[in-house]
């Protein structure tokens, strides 16, 4: 991530324009992700406001579980496999599971679990060109999607919990 170019959606080298653009989208939306939860302890990560409440740890293992579903979907057509789908469940539905299974960890663990996803995503992204963003298959409702629609939505959800990670942190009660 070029931090000189946070604010620019420009061409990125290795990669075709387009998917340049989505990329330059996605780094941004991270930094400002990253930045929401920077110095978080494992108290906050874990803290629950109310039994509708997601934590804030569990929320960027979300962002983790949902790059993933569509990194096997887009890249290479195919649903989880059961080993997949056991260490990523809680994090993708999130919700009564996701309290009862995520819990526990360091900010560490989450921002690694996050950069290994990126690092995968952005590995396929220079594999492709700008034809496949437009390759289209059934979605949402049977609705047709191309894979720009799909990975705007990847960052456009990180976005979405972000906020969510940012009306909690206001809420922390003093741990410790």
């Amino acid at each position: 991530m070029d931090y000189e170019k946070i604010y620019l959606i420009t061409d990125i080298d290795g990669f075709t324009p387009q998917i340049a653009r989505i990329v330059s989208m996605m780094n941004y939306a991270r930094l400002t992700t990253l930045n929401t939860v920077k110095g978080l302890s494992m108290e906050q990560l874990d803290y629950v406001h109310d039994s509708n409440s997601n934590t804030i740890g569990a929320l960027l293992l979300h962002l983790a579980a949902v790059e993933l579903g569509y990194q096997l979907d887009t890249f290479h057509k195919r649903k989880p496999n059961a080993e997949e789908t056991k260490k990523w469940k809680p994090a993708y539905e999130l919700g009564d599971l996701g309290r009862k299974e995520i819990h526990g960890h360091p900010l560490d663990y989450y921002i690694d679990e996050l950069n290994q996803m990126r690092q995968t995503t952005l590995e396929e992204f220079k594999q492709r060109d700008d034809d496949w963003l437009y390759e289209e298959s059934p979605f949402w409702g049977g609705k047709p999607a191309n894979h720009y629609f799909m990975w705007f939505h990847v960052f456009e959800d990180e976005i979405n919990h972000r906020g969510q990670m940012r009306w909690l942190r206001k809420r922390l009660p003093a741990i410790g």
